[in-house]
């Protein structure tokens, strides 16, 4: 898998021991998710082109470069997606940005959409699609065709926990797709939760259980 980049890093296992922590409290595991999410986008954003300009310091002038943000879409699978939107909204603070609205058949596992809306000329820009857990692949997958149904050409994919069968699903479907996640776990349990994961990232980012 050859587009799948997991972060390894002493400080984001940190981070992430603490958000699995049944203990942590929704204000502490919102901003972790936030936080990770930050440096997810940085990561991801490391072959990004700069534009050349000439700027005044207060000392002489300067030819430097700068990233010309109305290139970039964030693109959070809603709800949970939206709690990694701050983050990466202080990497790239003009990014414009779209939703997608899933939520996931309790029966069944897949996902069932009822929301997409995007930026105008978002065929145009490198977008970034948000959610905090790759589990099964079927809500990536389906983020991922919607965008492409919209003339997107470059797409990658933000996580914090990814399971080896969505990485799986996702790089079979959409080999032209990166994926950027800060850990991979085992596996899927029977309810198709990633394990050991750290829960519903929704309902802990929401306080909804």
């Amino acid at each position: 898998m050859k587009n799948v980049f997991e972060l390894k890093h002493p400080l984001i296992e940190h981070k992430l021991a603490i958000l699995r922590d049944k203990r942590t409290g929704t204000k502490e595991f919102r901003e972790l998710i936030s936080e990770i999410g930050m440096f997810l986008c940085y990561e991801a954003m490391k072959d990004v082109k700069l534009e050349k300009v000439t700027i005044s310091t207060p000392i002489e002038k300067l030819e430097t470069a700068v990233l010309n943000e109305d290139n970039y879409a964030f693109v959070p699978i809603l709800r949970a997606g939206t709690g990694m939107l701050d983050g990466v909204i202080n990497v790239v603070p003009n990014a414009k940005i779209g939703h997608i609205g899933m939520y996931r058949d309790e029966k069944t596992f897949k996902p069932v959409n009822y929301f997409f809306k995007v930026p105008k000329g978002i065929e145009k820009k490198e977008v970034f699609i948000l959610d905090p857990m790759l589990a099964t692949g079927g809500s990536a997958n389906d983020a991922i065709e919607l965008l492409k149904s919209k003339g997107v050409k470059k797409i990658k994919f933000l996580c914090i926990i990814a399971a080896p069968e969505g990485l799986k699903a996702v790089t079979k479907a959409n080999p032209d797709v990166e994926i950027y996640c800060a850990h991979i776990d085992n596996h899927l349990n029977e309810n198709a939760y990633i394990c050991p994961g750290l829960g519903d990232a929704g309902d802990r980012i929401f306080g909804t259980k």
